[in-house]
């Protein structure tokens, strides 16, 4: 909002100024000398209030830019005016801002924030919107560390608060605080170093260090030398805190920098004899181990022990923890890998998906890999909804000695393997399962598979293959294993059945077809019109994101709004027909407006116009999945004239919401309510308030409303993956306190139905928003709920019933649902027997639900 600047003379404001006492309740003191008043300079002045004017007129005439100038320079020359026209000086700051970023003059616009924050560093709201500046550009790290100054400045700032829980997510991920609860792992780590530090190994470098808990324990087990590096800043600053809060500040020297970057003597005076190093993903090498280590043993390292598994007293010698591993892999049937990676429907919505093409997610370990794809993604197999079905044996799929230096630098030129996994039980191959066995060293190993009590995912690697490939027992899975890049690739390439090979990445059904054949020419003709096939198959091939896969793969989602869609544009076409028989109004003008603003890839845009006599207004702005409605356009009879990309025409995304034309108003605008993660998506209210302008009468918002629905549950799954439990220090180190500092009261990411839990209380409604009906809405709500069990309240999950018209609703809780659940941890557990009555005290804070309970039991009136 702007603030008006009524123009003030500056020698009239340092008059006063300087007639201000510091404290004016203190008492004067006496015997000092009057201060001395600051010398006029009329040229100086004259110059700051021809500065203050310009501004003011420049803000009058928008020009941001200039008006930021001025300021600048008035503040600096005369800091008396700070508290007079610090509220202009941000507007004008945030709008400069946005005409900057605008025209993508990124360096600039942080320069100006820059110069903001040496005028106001204590700014909270200065700091806050950098930080969303610095998020957007990916930035994590920076734009942590101002929402939180901006914390520290205002602890009750709700929107510092929202986004610096929003950037803890991505800064101190959810298996920081499973790894640190999860007991078995800490002793082993710590017993692997124990014994190697006893055995000899006195000096230390701890790669990847994270909270610092690997080089302490060495240091605590009597290393004379510990090193650690991080590449995160946030997880650098948290090591260097809880190593000086454990007393071992000056004996533990940590780098802020990648190992890879670290030389002798620079970073450490010599060569260490133990490197300790965790920095692996569910897929093993994701993380950068393999790089890491040959640069360590190349620049870092002594040279190993000669004689394999030999790990005797030598401090000449060096030797890695963990010292090796072995990778083990299983095919799996489960529905709900396939769904988010491939097209299962062939119909979606009333439209026909034959003519959509190959599409897929980026997760893939074909051939033609590029940075836009990945070769896995990571689940807990055991917590997938609808569980899996294995349909082959564990099989080691890759060994490796991390105490190796000449097998580190092979595994990317290793010859591609391959492996024969026999069929054990009949089921549809969806994906490949990957985890492995971390040998820290010859007596103490980590397992991170799928029935392992772990903090692990598994890794997946999803089969795209169209064939929905029934395996059968006796058959045999071929599969490829790789490891280019340094990334462990596992390919299902073929099944061998009866003899015959039945290769997975061709359209080939039956058996007889697999013939070799002995015309060369012939041979010759066929790869080359396979190559042209393929070509083709490539211009129709697409790309979703794994949760774009699950949304178009969502029936039910599709069917009820094309269902509501129907009812609403079939009233709009009465009504309008009522009309042109009355006004004789031309033909066009019967044309209805459907806006569809969801984010990524959406249909919805295509049912509306298959409804006739629509026009649909669609977001998506990919060209390959832009094409991918054209295609399925066509092939549902739907003119090109009746669908068209809004964002290819304007460049701001707050511009989609506008009029399709002068003369016209929109029939249906489709919001896009709810992340994909579980939370209400930002700004949603402002979207809807603008949206409800912009329809015609008898127009609607989709959805109309949302109920956020919740309940009463007792969960240590959630509270282990929140934050560090227990009072007791975690192998004696004080660590719980600094991490937990990221901890967000909300969970998200979360499949309910199959968390480990108990129910304490049915379902109930926790909150209502109405994008239709302004005036139905709040900001805070106190619902009671009675308990149907005892036990101790730890969580409240959290889900929506989307409700699109007052007969149509689309639940985030169903079983094919495209989204995931969240829930609100509570940071004290309650306490409560079965009948008590909770009070639950929801809040809404723009797009964050926050929920508190609290033991209630006083007599209680139902509505």
């Amino acid at each position: 909002m702007l603030v008006s600047c009524n123009f003030i003379p500056y020698t009239i404001l340092e008059s006063n100024s300087a007639q201000k006492m510091p404290n004016t309740s203190a008492r004067p003191k006496h015997g000092r000398r009057a201060q001395r008043r600051r010398r006029v300079d009329p040229a100086r002045d004259q110059l700051v209030s021809s500065s203050l004017e310009s501004a003011q007129q420049c803000l009058l005439n928008q020009d941001y830019g200039t008006a930021f100038v001025h300021y600048l320079l008035v503040l600096n020359l005369a800091p008396v005016f700070k508290d007079f026209a610090q509220d202009s000086f941000r507007f004008t700051l945030f709008k400069w801002a946005e005409e900057l970023d605008s025209v993508g003059r990124i360096q600039e616009l942080f320069d100006c924030y820059e110069q903001a924050l040496e005028i106001f560093p204590a700014d909270e709201v200065i700091l806050n919107s950098m930080g969303e500046h610095l998020f957007r550009m990916g930035f994590r790290d920076e734009a942590a560390g101002h929402f939180h100054k901006a914390l520290k400045l205002k602890p009750d700032f709700p929107e510092a608060r929202e986004n610096f829980y929003r950037v803890a997510n991505w800064l101190v991920e959810r298996w920081h605080f499973l790894m640190l609860n999860d007991h078995g792992r800490n002793r082993k780590y710590q017993q692997a170093i124990q014994k190697a530090v006893q055995n000899g190994c006195k000096t230390v470098l701890d790669i990847g260090t994270g909270t610092g808990i690997l080089g302490m324990c060495a240091k605590k087990a009597g290393a004379a030398e510990v090193y650690a590096c991080e590449l995160s800043k946030t997880m650098y600053e948290l090591a260097c805190e809880v190593v000086a809060a454990n007393g071992m500040e000056g004996s533990i020297k940590i780098l802020h920098k990648k190992s890879l970057e670290m030389e002798v003597p620079t970073d450490i005076p010599n060569r260490v004899s133990l490197v300790v190093t965790e920095t692996v993903d569910a897929g093993l090498f994701g993380e950068g181990i393999i790089e890491s280590l040959i640069h360590a043993w190349h620049h870092l390292l002594l040279p190993p022990k000669r004689g394999e598994g030999e790990f005797g007293e030598d401090a000449a010698t060096g030797r890695v923890i963990p010292a090796g591993a072995a990778v083990f892999c299983m095919a799996v049937e489960c529905l709900e890998i396939r769904r988010h990676h491939r097209l299962c429907a062939a119909e979606v919505g009333g439209l026909s998906m034959t003519a959509a093409g190959e599409v897929r997610s980026p997760v893939s370990c074909s051939p033609e890999q590029d940075d836009s794809t990945e070769p896995y993604t990571t689940e807990r197999l055991s917590r997938l909804p609808g569980g899996y079905r294995a349909l082959t044996e564990p099989l080691t799929a890759l060994t490796i000695d991390f105490n190796n230096v000449q097998e580190l630098e092979g595994l990317s030129s290793r010859e591609v393997r391959e492996m024969r996994l026999p069929i054990t039980q009949e089921g549809e191959l969806d994906a490949l399962a990957v985890w492995f066995q971390l040998h820290l060293d010859e007596e103490n190993s980590l397992s991170t598979g799928p029935q392992e009590d772990t903090c692990w995912e598994q890794a997946i690697y999803p089969v795209h293959s169209a064939m929905n490939f029934g395996l059968k027992p006796l058959d045999e899975l071929i599969v490829e294993v790789s490891c280019r890049d340094a990334y462990m690739r596992l390919s299902c390439v073929a099944v061998l059945r009866e003899g015959h090979k039945i290769y997975l990445d061709k359209r080939m059904d039956f058996p007889n077809s697999f013939k070799p054949n002995p015309n060369p020419e012939v041979e010759l003709c066929s790869a080359l019109a396979s190559l042209q096939t393929s070509q083709s198959e490539s211009e129709d091939f697409c790309m979703l994101e794994c949760s774009e896969m699950a949304l178009l793969n969502n029936q039910d989602y599709h069917q009820s709004f094309c269902t509501a869609l129907t009812k609403l544009i079939s009233e709009l076409k009465v009504k309008n027909r009522n009309m042109v028989d009355k006004t004789s109004f031309a033909a066009d003008s019967s044309l209805l407006y459907v806006l569809d603003v969801s984010e990524g890839f959406s249909l919805l845009s295509l049912i509306a116009a298959h409804q006739g006599q629509v026009k649909a207004y669609s977001s998506v702005e990919k060209s390959k999945q832009q094409n991918v409605l054209r295609r399925l356009a066509r092939s549902n009879d739907i003119s090109e004239q009746h669908l068209e990309f809004w964002l290819n025409h304007t460049e701001d995304e707050q511009g989609m919401l506008q009029r399709p034309s002068h003369e016209k108003l929109w029939s249906a605008i489709i919001l896009d309510c709810v992340e994909t993660c579980g939370l209400i998506r930002q700004k949603l209210m402002e979207k809807a308030s603008l949206a409800r302008f912009l329809l015609e009468e008898g127009g609607r918002i989709f959805p109309e409303k949302i109920v956020v629905y919740g309940m009463l549950v007792e969960s240590d799954t959630l509270l282990l993956e929140s934050a560090v439990q227990g009072r007791e220090p975690t192998l004696g180190f004080n660590i719980a306190p600094f991490i937990n500092q990221f901890t967000v009261p909300v969970h998200v990411f979360l499949d309910f139905s199959t968390l480990e839990c108990r129910h304490l209380s049915e379902a109930l409604e926790l909150f209502v928003l109405d994008l239709m009906d302004v005036n139905k809405n709040y900001t805070e709500r106190e619902v009671k709920v009675q308990t149907t069990s005892g036990g101790r309240v730890t969580a409240v999950p959290f889900w929506y019933q989307i409700q699109l018209d007052p007969d149509v609703s689309v639940s985030t809780l169903s079983r094919n649902s495209h989204w995931k659940q969240a829930a609100a941890v509570l940071q004290d557990p309650l306490q409560v027997q079965a009948g008590d009555w909770i009070r639950l005290a929801v809040k809404l804070h723009k797009s964050t639900i926050s929920i508190s309970a609290h033991l209630d039991n006083a007599p209680v009136q139902m509505d």
